[in-house]
């Protein structure tokens, strides 16, 4: 071992007083914080919102003090289609009818999961992790297809945002407090040789409770309802007696098993050209598997296009909080110079972050354009669910490199992909642990 002594501690303090620089930096940061200091405003110039293909969108939504990224940005990939199909303006689908389902099966999937481990200790891993967070607010894209095909979609006006799904933090603590209480019957009753039928029951009572506290905080999810709207021109339109499922049918109308998910991991436990899946991640017990394919930045990124490319917006997953703005909506490597402020070198390579947990997949956006110049890319731009006081009205700029060092995920139809990539998906894929980084929920 080897400890600070005072005297080093001394010796430290003596040359950072006789470096008139760092004395000189001290007195700007120290007022001004860390990341004021060290914006680079070259990367404003440089990273203009103006795109070659630019998508036409609508506003941005807000999802508030929530984690709902995930579910905002494939509800306004949806939206995108709904404004040019039917005329709409200002049009939202309801975020907090998705919010709910998803929290119901999120519940019954974690007691899913906690008798699938009631043999092992809760100081085992597997049990830790389940217990440490039941559920949360994020997800992931096959997590969302589960619930969209299970449950449908309405119109935002038809359950419109609750406190509760607007601030999750209160819904979450609770929820969870009530979940690891069932997590705690749950194991009794395996350690006391229940039968199956006896179990089944408590859960289902259990879920009873989960419904009532869901209900009362978010409000009842219709099953019937009527569609009222008027469109760009004017024009009166109702639509009586919808369900979600057949509201989904109509207005959106998308094949979700036309989509895959790309991801871009360069870690050597991940070959490139094959399919992965997480143990134990997902929100609906027999729902759609949470599936990847990974593929070489290059490859993740002439899909991206060839979407856009076609008119349609593509879901994507991103560590959001690394070196961008969040005034201005620069999403760019040299966003800021911390590493001249502090004369330190912060260099890592995608793979290293991602195996030493310095970054992950922390939040979902929508690609909805990208400059394109002579064939390659230098831009992207990206609609995000932070409200239009942020970015342009709601909208940022990712430069082509941010997006390759901190772009993990995109869903793409099936009809971009090669014929070697298709097969490469739809192989039997390779199981991660639960705390694998690309298991992360956005």
């Amino acid at each position: 071992m080897s400890k600070i002594t005072n005297e080093r501690t001394q010796a430290f303090r003596e040359a950072f007083a006789k470096n008139s620089k760092q004395t000189a930096l001290q007195r700007g940061v120290v007022k001004n914080g860390i990341r004021a200091s060290a914006e680079n405003m070259q990367a404003h110039v440089e990273n203009t919102p103006v795109f070659s293909i630019d998508l036409a969108t609508g506003k941005v939504a807000n999802q508030k003090q929530s984690g709902r990224c995930w579910m905002f940005a494939a509800l306004n990939t949806f939206r995108h289609r709904l404004l040019t199909t039917f005329q709409l303006k200002d049009f939202e689908l309801s975020q907090n009818y998705t919010f709910f389902w998803d929290k119901y099966e999120k519940a019954n999937y974690f007691y899913e999961n906690i008798l699938n481990t009631a043999e092992q200790s809760v100081t085992s891993r597997e049990v830790a992790f389940l217990l440490q967070t039941p559920q949360q607010d994020g997800g992931q894209w096959d997590m969302i297809v589960s619930l969209f095909q299970k449950y449908g979609v309405v119109p935002k006006s038809v359950m419109p945002e609750s406190s509760n799904s607007s601030n999750s933090r209160d819904l979450n603590n609770y929820l969870n407090k009530l979940l690891r209480k069932h997590a705690v019957l749950l194991r009794q009753m395996v350690a006391e040789d229940a039968t199956a039928e006896e179990i089944q029951a408590n859960r289902e009572a259990m879920l009873q409770e989960v419904y009532n506290l869901l209900a009362i905080s978010l409000g009842t999810p219709p099953a019937v309802f009527d569609f009222e709207y008027r469109d760009d021109e004017k024009n009166y339109h109702l639509d009586q007696g919808l369900t979600p499922q057949s509201f989904y049918e109509k207005y959106v109308g998308i094949d979700l098993d036309d989509y895959v998910s790309i991801i871009n991991a360069p870690t050597d436990d991940k070959p490139f050209m094959k399919s992965y899946t997480v143990d134990m991640l997902g929100n609906v017990v027999d729902g759609k598997q949470v599936k990847y394919l990974n593929l070489e930045m290059a490859e993740f990124k002439t899909l991206a296009i060839k979407q856009l490319e076609q008119g349609e917006s593509v879901w994507f997953g991103c560590d959001v909080g690394q070196s961008s703005t969040r005034d201005s909506g620069i999403m760019a490597l040299d966003a800021y110079d911390v590493e001249d402020l502090f004369d330190v070198d912060l260099t890592m390579t995608k793979a290293e972050r991602l195996d030493y947990g310095e970054s992950m997949m922390t939040h979902a956006m929508v690609l909805t354009g990208v400059d394109l110049i002579d064939n390659q890319a230098k831009k992207w731009k990206v609609e995000n669910s932070w409200g239009e006081k942020v970015g342009e009205k709601g909208f940022f700029v990712m430069s082509d490199e941010w997006m390759d060092e901190y772009t993990y995920q995109i869903v793409v139809r099936k009809e971009f992909l090669t014929p070697e990539q298709l097969a490469a998906f739809e192989a039997e894929p390779t199981v991660l642990a639960p705390w694998d980084p690309m298991g992360a929920l956005a």
